[in-house]
């Protein structure tokens, strides 16, 4: 069950976040109920703890201590000028339009400066919501310091979290997700011709989610370790296991099969199976792959202290030793591929668990072992870290700067939305003003807005429902009333990065509840909710496409191009190192490609949502990414192998492959620039497969096992996927030119 969890919520962050800001109101509550303060009060108390708590952003415990330190000051000046400017309506809208650019003007100081416009900008919003006055400053004043002490308390004392620790649980989420997709790749042997799109769905989701999980572990590995060889061996060897795991996948798929699978079958959701997913032969070499599949499941989530003993070296001894061709059972070619896809993500594995959890007992390695263990040393041992700085990248300035472009359409969609708001309720109109504020945040684009306005929308209305019903079973039970409030910001919090809309049902829920503790509640004031949030987005929408406005397509071509280059980048730098060159840096490239995806993916949200109106497009932005995600797991691997060669005792450079990786890098540049610009003239080359590219007379039958053979694979696997990408996208494709 711990795994289980672990893997739902890689590093516990969710879990983390929400159980230490409802840890944080709690303590709030507690000392002011001690001190016996009015409900207004409490409920300002559990909101200024729950801001204090969510807004700090940095990973250290040093830096957050600071932030949270000026915090305080920050907030009881913003309660301050809430209090005094609650009366005057046309001054106290202008300060809380300029508040709001400013906070949003301070993102580009980093999590510092959007930490405290995050709680200067909350408190204000705190001051119009229990209506604050200048006789009843000093009481909030003592009301804030205790809130701002118990998040304190929660975050570094009953609750605390170090970067050291996050990265410890999130490779426990790791190799649990890596579980998980093994007991999915032995469900795929057993599945019936009714079952396998399923198994294969499931399959797609595992290997996203695993995918996901070494993203977060690599954004986190400079401030979780000490020391930059070991984050760049523990990146080496999560992406070892990554590739490993996706590659045994694909050879299982095609030994059910009739036809070697395409890569895209693991990246487009609905995807055919190649030949209609046949079962394979129920022989001896079939349970054997059956048993083995579970035992390297075992392997994978056995903890260090107990992956010990003979019958785990047996096992373990048995898996390794598939990387041998005398090894291999009598079996059919695709089923033996298979074997020797066991043998090397049991080596993933190995490495995996070394570099984890130290040295282990090597008095029951067999040879084949043996020799996994001095080539896993021979590549720890070369590893270097580049002391070469990357050049800034130039920012834009003035209006084109982002945090600049934001922070002028945050102010114009607030001014509209108090302007709206004030003729809609004169009392509660900054709820219009605060969704237009939340739907700006994390946001870059008009359609991201919308999306993300059309999910508060949505989580508001259900929220409304549930907050009247909730309202009639509490009544004026003060206590149950906050014991609910808690249970619900805990839910914000874990499932906050799951679903916007869910956030938002039970933000509105608790707002029921806590306009029954303030004696406020009725009907109408739900309804007004609704009314008043479906303005706030309205006007964010209308802020986003009049000033300054980032479309959707815009957008999402920037990253497509920044995609496209990264995917060049470690393309030319992984063929030039397997040729006999010098790639760089080739595990930071791979992962720079990896982020520069996951940005294009999160952005193609507006143009991939069920509600878009525009099918086709959804379908060319699906094909699109999966297309990408394909080109980047081939990246991976190739990457992953050129790191192996100045090691690796079985593995020479060819310099035959610089000549075959030509054509793949003309038309990733070729389609870039038709990207950037349509008008281009630039065409794709097409003509034969990358082995007959080769020099005459050195063609041969591939077998798999040589390190050239595979590197092959994944050439020609990218040059297909690459060539396909320019029919969407609209490039025009030629022969290859002579000489190229």
């Amino acid at each position: 069950m711990w795994d289980r969890l672990a893997a739902s919520d890689p590093g516990l962050l969710r879990l983390t976040a929400g159980l230490r800001t409802v840890t944080a109101i709690a303590l709030t509550l507690a000392v002011l109920a001690v001190l016996r303060v009015p409900v207004p009060q409490l409920v300002a108390g559990a909101m200024a703890a729950m801001v204090a708590t969510f807004a700090l952003r940095e990973k250290q415990r040093g830096p957050q201590a600071v932030t949270l330190a000026l915090g305080l000051p920050v907030a009881l000046v913003s309660v301050t000028l809430g209090a005094l400017l609650n009366q005057q309506v046309v001054a106290g809208d202008l300060f809380f339009v300029v508040l709001i650019f400013c906070a949003v003007y301070g993102r580009r100081f980093g999590d510092r400066g959007t930490a405290l416009g995050l709680i200067g900008f909350q408190i204000y919003f705190l001051s119009l919501f229990v209506h604050a006055t200048i006789s009843g400053l000093p009481a909030l004043f003592g009301v804030i310091c205790v809130a701002f002490s118990g998040s304190a308390a929660a975050r570094f004392v009953l609750l605390p979290q170090t970067p050291a620790g996050t990265l410890d649980r999130l490779r426990r989420a790791f190799r649990a997700r890596l579980a998980q997709l093994l007991a999915t790749q032995a469900e795929l042997l057993d599945a019936g011709p009714d079952g396998v799109e399923k198994v294969v769905e499931e399959l797609r989701t595992g290997t996203a989610r695993l995918h996901e999980t070494a993203l977060m572990i690599q954004g986190r590995l400079e401030d979780g370790t000490s020391d930059p060889a070991v984050a760049r061996l523990l990146q080496r060897r999560i992406a070892d296991a990554e590739i490993a795991a996706e590659r045994l996948g694909l050879l299982l798929l095609t030994a059910r099969s009739a036809e070697r699978t395409d890569t895209l079958t693991l990246h487009l959701p609905g995807a055919p199976l190649p030949s209609g997913g046949e079962l394979p032969v129920r022989d001896e070499a079939t349970a054997a792959l059956r048993r083995d599949l579970k035992a390297l499941r075992v392997l994978m989530l056995r903890p260090a202290g107990e992956a010990s003993g003979t019958a785990l070296a047996h096992v373990r001894n048995r898996l390794l030793g598939y990387r041998e061709e005398e090894n291999l059972p009598k079996a059919a070619p695709a089923v033996q591929d298979v074997f020797r896809g066991l043998g090397e993500a049991a080596r993933a594995a190995l490495g995996l668990r070394i570099a984890l959890d130290g040295p282990q007992d090597e008095s029951d390695d067999s040879p084949a072992t043996a020799r996994s263990r001095e080539e896993l040393d021979a590549e720890d041992a070369a590893i270097e870290i580049s002391e070469e700085s990357e050049p800034e990248k130039a920012e834009p300035a003035g209006l084109q700067r982002p945090t600049t472009r934001a922070a002028l359409q945050v102010a114009v969609g607030s001014s509209l939305a108090i302007a709206g708001g004030e003729l809609l309720s004169s009392q509660r109109w900054y709820w219009a003003v605060l969704t237009c504020w939340i739907v700006f945040l994390n946001t870059a684009s008009t359609g991201e807005i919308l999306v993300k306005g059309y999910r508060r929308l949505l989580g508001t209305v259900l929220g409304v429902v549930a907050g009247i019903g909730l309202a009639g079973l509490v009544g004026h039970h003060t206590w149950t009333a906050f014991a609910l409030v808690l249970l619900f910001i805990f839910a914000v919090f874990y499932t906050a990065p799951l679903s916007y809309t869910l956030m938002s049902f039970f933000v509105t829920a608790m707002l029921g509840l806590l306009y029954t503790l303030l004696n406020t509640y009725s009907m109408s004031v739900l309804v007004l909710r609704i009314e008043e949030t479906a303005l706030g987005a309205a006007c964010g929408v209308i802020a986003a496409a009049v000033v300054l406005p980032i479309h959707t397509d815009r957008r999402t071509n920037d990253l497509l191009m920044a995609t496209l280059d990264r995917l060049a980048d470690v393309t030319r730098g992984a063929v030039d190192q397997l040729s006999g060159g010098t790639g760089g840096d080739l595990v930071e490239q791979a992962r720079e490609l990896d982020q520069a995806l996951a940005d294009l993916r999160a952005a193609t949200q507006p143009l991939t949502h069920p509600i878009t109106p525009l099918r086709s497009r959804r379908d060319t932005a699906r094909y699109v990414v999966a297309l990408l995600e394909t080109c980047a797991y081939h990246g991976r691997s190739l990457a992953a192998t050129a790191e192996l060669l100045p090691t690796h005792p079985s593995i020479a450079a060819d310099p035959r492959l610089r000549g075959a990786c030509g054509r793949i890098v003309h038309n990733i540049e070729a389609i870039a620039a038709h990207v950037a610009d349509p008008r281009s003239t630039a065409e794709i080359e097409t003509g034969s497969s990358i082995a007959s590219m080769l020099e005459p007379g050195t063609a041969r039958t591939p077998r798999y096992g040589r390190v050239t053979d595979r590197v092959l694979r994944h050439l020609q696997r990218l040059d297909e996927a690459v060539s396909g990408l320019a029919r969407p996208l609209g490039v025009a494709g030629g022969p290859a030119q002579p000489g190229k």
